[in-house]
């Protein structure tokens, strides 16, 4: 008696189900666990194979950016060592005037040999407002001098009226001290200084017409000018450095010789109580005492 055994089965288990399965139980757990477990090891495998790649492609980055920067720095040394490196300039190549001034006939070109001026203090005027009235100041105090010096040297008749006729006043009300005279400080001072108490009464000299009377006149503090004619000469007597408050006149009033117009004082540009006494003739000024002498007696 034959026993017929089954045929071993001749299929091959490649990850995948068949397409039917086995109506055992047992035989479909067997084959669904073969089926999970399979695909593990070509997973696992894969992983590696990938790690292996990614390692590979950061090497192979590194290597590219190296050979990057090699490239770079070979190209900044290429063109930046020439320049430093140069030879220095042959003087004699260099062009010279004539050349450049033959090729560029419209830029300026400045000769060499041309020796250069220096500059002096008095070949350029002045450029600010203190040299500006500096300049005018010294102008002024030279064509003093020179004034002064030529009335020096010659003989001025300072007598215009008859001493003693009332005509010429002295200006001073009470006793008084010479100080500096007519051309002192070196031809700057005008008048002649009398020193005098203050308050001493300050008198009009001559008859005439008060052109200026104020509280501040420049330097001259309080002063005032009154002009008067004179045996057809134009006269002008200054009183400058009286008292604050002190002005009795008014401009354009008409004062008598001997009336009074204010009091000594230290106005202005002064440093004691003194009546700086002024006279001109005819727009010159004159030495006021040796006018007074001649004419007030």
């Amino acid at each position: 008696m034959k026993i017929h055994r089954p045929r071993k089965s001749t299929h091959v288990d490649t990850g995948s189900p068949p397409s039917t399965l086995p109506q055992d139980h047992t035989t479909t757990r067997r084959v669904l666990r073969r089926n999970d477990q399979g695909p593990v090891r070509p997973r696992s495998r894969h992983r590696k194979v990938l790690r292996r790649s990614r390692q590979k492609s950061g090497v192979n980055r590194s290597a590219q950016k190296a050979t990057i920067f090699t490239a770079v720095g070979a190209l900044v040394a290429a063109f930046a060592l020439p320049a430093y490196a140069s030879p220095p300039v042959d003087a004699t190549d260099s062009l010279t005037l004539q050349q450049v001034a033959a090729e560029e006939s419209e830029s300026l070109v400045v000769a060499s040999d041309v020796s250069p001026t220096p500059l002096q203090r008095g070949t350029f005027s002045a450029t600010t407002p203190d040299e500006i009235a500096k300049k005018k100041a010294d102008e002024a105090a030279a064509a003093r001098a020179t004034a002064n010096a030529q009335a020096a040297s010659t003989r001025f008749d300072f007598s215009m009226v008859s001493p003693g006729s009332g005509l010429v006043r002295w200006p001073l009300g009470g006793p008084f001290t010479v100080g500096d005279r007519f051309g002192a400080r070196g031809g700057a001072h005008m008048g002649t200084d009398m020193l005098a108490e203050g308050g001493t009464p300050v008198f009009a000299a001559l008859d005439g017409v008060v052109r200026v009377s104020q509280d501040s006149y420049s330097a001259y503090g309080v002063a005032i000018v009154l002009e008067s004619v004179v045996n057809g000469r134009r006269v002008s007597t200054v009183y400058p450095h009286m008292r604050t408050g002190s002005r009795q006149v008014g401009v354009g009033q008409t004062v008598s010789a001997g009336q009074l117009i204010g009091l000594v004082g230290s106005t202005g540009r002064s440093t004691a109580n003194h009546l700086h006494f002024e006279v001109y003739i005819d727009g010159q000024a004159v030495d006021s005492l040796s006018w007074l002498e001649a004419n007030a007696g």
